[in-house]
């Protein structure tokens, strides 16, 4: 009797401790890029069926956001679109390292109610547009592109990131490269002063404008476009053929740089030559600390190896292209470079 009372309680003990450890799984925090946010909210929902033992939080905030909370060590990772420079890279206490994770195209994107297929815009009318040149959507330069096609006379407004963006980067950075005006007068980074417009706070931000302001023009990560049904216009790339961003597009972009992309993936692949490439196209990225807590750093290496086989098959469904596969025997090699304290 007494054996069997011993038993109850060790299975009591045992269903207890079982429950304790699923009702308090590991808690992982991230913050940054808004442009992944679709991509990483499957990954960290999907996650939980392959590892309950560990949660994985992320707030969608922007990449300077992100940047600076992990600079500040208010999170265990952060997430990014464009690269943290070396200057930013030289405040961290710890080093931090760079893991690609999957591709997008940064879309511009518009309000025009009536149009029956995507506008063409080649870097210069884009450039003009953001330069605040080009104001009206009857404009010449517009409709010299778009032949056939019935423009309203509708005044332009044209919406942007408020806040540091990954985004921003990537679309300035593509403009920058294409025209020397807009390089000269705007440049490029994740925040730059615009000279007209109204800005959106992520991509979320950006999106809500356009959708609800007929003319409305503005630029976010394609996943954006197309869950709020609105159009991604077709851009002329750097060989002179008009091109729509999609994932064979984006991939097309990266494959030119695989031969010299850097040890630490810190890449721009803005412009990208090649026929049928998209040239707004990015990596993006998880800024990960080399060194970590033990737990935390064992449970973020397995999540990330996961990220590269299964997660990259979740990325063609959410119009994100995955890594080429020439690159993800090196992003797995980086992975182990991180050190569990």
């Amino acid at each position: 009797m007494k054996f069997t009372s011993a038993l109850m309680r060790l299975s009591a003990l045992v269903v207890f401790s079982s429950t304790a450890v699923l009702a308090d799984p590991t808690l992982i925090n991230g913050a940054g890029a808004t442009f992944p946010f679709p991509l990483y909210s499957k990954w960290f929902s999907d996650y939980r069926a392959v590892d309950a033992s560990v949660e994985i939080n992320y707030q969608s905030i922007g990449s300077g956001g992100g940047i600076r909370q992990l600079l500040e060590k208010s999170v265990d990772f952060g997430a990014s679109d464009a690269p943290m420079t070396d200057a930013e890279l030289a405040k961290s206490s710890t080093p931090v390292l760079h893991i690609p994770t999957v591709l997008g195209a940064v879309v511009a994107t518009y309000h025009l109610p009536g149009l029956d297929k995507p506008l063409r815009f080649s870097s210069q009318v884009l450039a003009d547009i953001f330069l605040g040149k080009i104001t009206d959507w009857s404009h010449a330069k517009i409709a010299a592109e778009n032949p056939g096609v019935k423009l309203p006379k509708l005044p332009m407004l044209v919406a942007y990131r408020s806040d540091g963006s990954g985004t921003t980067s990537v679309f300035t950075d593509y403009l920058a490269k294409a025209s020397p005006e807009f390089a000269k007068t705007v440049g490029s980074g994740k925040s730059v002063k615009w000279p007209t417009g109204l800005g959106g706070k992520g991509n979320e931000g950006v999106t809500g404008l356009i959708k609800q302001t007929p003319g409305a023009v503005g630029y976010v990560e394609h996943i954006y476009a197309e869950s709020n049904k609105l159009p991604s216009a077709v851009i002329k790339n750097q060989a002179g053929n008009w091109v729509a961003p999609s994932m064979k597009a984006v991939t097309a972009a990266a494959e030119g740089a695989l031969k010299t992309i850097p040890a630490d993936f810190r890449v721009s692949i803005t412009n990208a030559a090649g026929k049928d490439v998209y040239p707004i196209s990015s990596f993006t990225y998880l800024l990960v600390y080399q060194k970590m807590d033990a737990l935390k750093g064992k449970k973020l290496v397995k999540f990330l190896n996961w990220a590269l086989a299964d997660g990259q098959k979740t990325a063609a469904k959410l119009t994100y292209a995955p890594l080429p596969k020439q690159l993800v025997a090196k992003v797995r090699a980086r992975i182990q470079e991180i050190k569990t304290e």
